[in-house]
């Protein structure tokens, strides 16, 4: 006991260090874990063998994130990454393991071993690479869905590479015994565990077929038919601990059916999370697994750098760095060419190259099965497990670069070629985001012309795909604004996302045309106070209007009827705009506003005012009653 309270002091301790301070640097959380493994294992010595049992468990955190990745995707949307899925991660996959097969050759290892080297390095590290796409919000973007699209493909193929590699084991030599018998040594697995329950192992491939699609059938089936009666008795009990009791119950009964039939249980877990995505308990389910995976892939990432045998990199230093640059290398130019064959640009392009180039969690069982089966050497193994993890430890590394590139992307940029903008219009679009869409399309579609320009050269890419036009260009540039017209321009919307440039190009703006009506989009009202000096005639918080309405859905959802709670809306909508017309002249902009006695004071009669106000709205209600 006092040994497995050392260790656990010893795994929590190395983290609860190593992440804030790796996050701290701007690393990501991914590196600290690894350096922390570091840290206890190879380099203090304060952790040993324990290590690769611990690893196995850890390796629970990548199927509990699948699930979680799965109730996220609707079967919808499943179907709509199929081009994805086979196109792009089936490519990658073969091209990888063929171009890594041929380099294996080339250093001399017979075609089987080189094949089993290249099934190996083709696979990525999800459980990196899906962690850092979700802290840096890269999820969503087009290289995201991509990268997401080759690690599920991954983890789909780590079965048939299961297969496969049986039929590539070395032929046995053959030697004689105490007794002068022959031994072919047929059945020597390396002390593999014979005794693991495989419901598979004995049986032709017909059934093999049959128990693996009824496994997946019974998923599908269960989780469309069964889950809801299933949580609904566990909510009538109302004991919270119960649903995470459940919610684990799933992701582990399911991981243990896919090993009684010889599949991933990553794989089941996330097809388990899809067929579940639809539920009402979807939410609850997620809740309840977050905290879980988040600490066995902390705990993962620790095990695979103390796992690190420094030992092997010191007598051959130089060759296993070599070899894990080249796997890199490889691995990043066949990426990089299917960027370019599946028409991805700029900063996706960079992510799905940089961020796929390492290799992965699954390369530390195919090696292990591997040698168990006598596909390659227990010497040659120790070698690609150090490139492995080698290659998981740089991954982090390789983020860093893709925003430093990305960086510089976005400034050569700038140095394109803007659009000759040769239309003129009586509304001119600037910034063409989430907010200026919604007015071009709603300016649009009531039959007046609009002039949209927008420094984004991908978002006007998208515009023109759509079928609208749109020009490139910086709008805030004098030359800019003036080739779309504004001598003669009725209206001029300024939708920016950048306040800075926001109050630049209204300045700018009035400046050339007094009589022109302009409307600024602002986040918060130190933005509305600025630009309401720079000659603003309408300025639009860009949350006010929703959470205004969210307002009203929540007073006719208490009492009020939908007319009380419309006036009261109006009443509060027409009380804002004058105060912040009144606060406008108490404002000043080099003070804070919670230092401004002035203003502060303003406020309070402001809000006594609108609470007044709202009070005759509902004394009337009740002299109505």
């Amino acid at each position: 006991m006092e040994g497995f309270l050392f260790s656990a002091s010893i795994y929590l301790g190395a983290a609860v260090i190593a992440v804030p301070v790796a996050a701290r640097l701007g690393l990501g959380s991914v590196l600290g874990y690894l350096a922390a493994g570091i840290l206890i294992g190879p380099l203090l010595g304060l952790v040993g063998a324990e290590t690769k049992d611990l690893q196995h468990f850890a390796e629970f955190g990548v199927v509990m994130m699948l699930f979680l990745i799965g109730l996220e995707l609707e079967p919808r949307a499943l179907w709509d990454m199929r081009h994805r899925l086979i196109g792009l991660g089936g490519l990658q996959i073969t091209l990888t393991t063929l171009a890594i097969m041929i380099g294996a050759m080339a250093l001399g290892f017979y075609w089987s071993i080189a094949l089993a080297v290249g099934l190996i390095f083709a696979l990525s590290s999800t459980a990196i690479v899906l962690q850092t796409l979700s802290e840096k919000g890269l999820m969503r973007t087009a290289g995201g869905r991509s990268t997401f699209s080759v690690l599920l493909t991954q983890d789909i193929a780590v079965i048939p590479v299961l297969a496969i590699l049986p039929l590539l084991a070395l032929p046995k030599a053959m030697t004689l015994s105490a007794d002068g018998s022959i031994n072919r040594h047929i059945g020597d697995q390396h002390g593999a565990d014979h005794t693991t329950l495989n419901l598979t192992s004995d049986l032709p491939g017909w059934g093999v077929t049959l128990i693996t699609l009824g496994a997946i059938a019974a998923i599908i089936l269960a989780g469309v038919y069964l889950a809801r009666p299933v949580f609904r008795f566990i909510h009538a009990s109302h004991l919270r601990e119960m649903f995470t009791a459940l919610a684990l119950l799933i992701v582990v009964g399911i991981s243990f059916l896919m090993l009684l039939v010889g599949l991933s249980p990553a794989l089941g877990a996330f097809l388990a999370g899809v067929v579940l995505a639809n539920s009402e308990f979807r939410h609850e389910l997620e809740t309840d697994i977050e905290p879980f995976k988040g600490l066995l892939l902390g705990l993962f990432f620790i095990t695979v750098g103390a796992g690190i045998n420094f030992a092997v990199l010191e007598r051959d230093t130089i060759a296993i760095l070599s070899l894990t640059a080249a796997v890199i290398l490889i691995k990043g130019l066949v990426l990089y060419a299917l960027t370019r064959i599946f028409k991805l640009h700029g900063q996706d392009r960079w992510l799905f190259t940089l961020g796929l180039a390492q290799a992965g969690e699954f390369g530390f069982i195919l090696t292990a099965f591997s040698v168990a089966q006598d596909v390659i050497p227990v010497s040659l193994s120790e070698r690609i497990l150090l490139i492995i993890a080698l290659s998981m430890l740089i991954t982090p590394l390789l983020f860093i670069l893709m925003e430093v590139i990305n960086k510089r992307f976005r400034g050569a940029n700038q140095d394109i070629t803007h659009d000759e903008i040769d239309d003129e219009g009586p509304v001119i679009i600037a910034g063409v985001g989430r907010f200026g869409q919604i007015v071009n399309r709603l300016v649009g579609s009531a039959g007046f012309k609009t002039i949209v320009i927008d420094h984004d050269i991908k978002t006007i890419e998208l515009m023109r795909r759509f079928g609208f036009k749109g020009f490139f260009g910086d709008p805030t540039r004098p030359d800019m604004l003036r080739a779309t017209g504004l001598a003669n321009a009725r209206v001029l919307v300024v939708a920016l996302d950048d306040p800075a440039a926001t109050l630049k190009l209204v300045l700018y703006a009035r400046k050339e045309r007094p009589d022109l009506h302009i409307i600024a989009r602002a986040q918060d009202r130190s933005d509305v106070f600025r630009l309401y000096g720079a000659g603003a005639n309408d300025i639009v918080r860009e949350m006010f209007d929703s959470s205004l309405r969210a307002g009203r859905y929540v007073l006719e959802n208490i009492g009020l009827t939908e007319f009380e709670a419309a006036e009261a809306e109006k009443t509060f909508y027409a009380h804002d705009r004058h105060a912040i017309r009144e606060l406008a002249e108490v404002w000043d902009p080099d003070t804070p506003s919670g230092e401004n006695r002035a203003y502060i004071a303003r406020a309070k009669d402001l809000e006594r005012d609108l609470e007044a106000s709202l009070l005759t709205i509902l004394e009337a209600r009740k002299s109505g009653d």
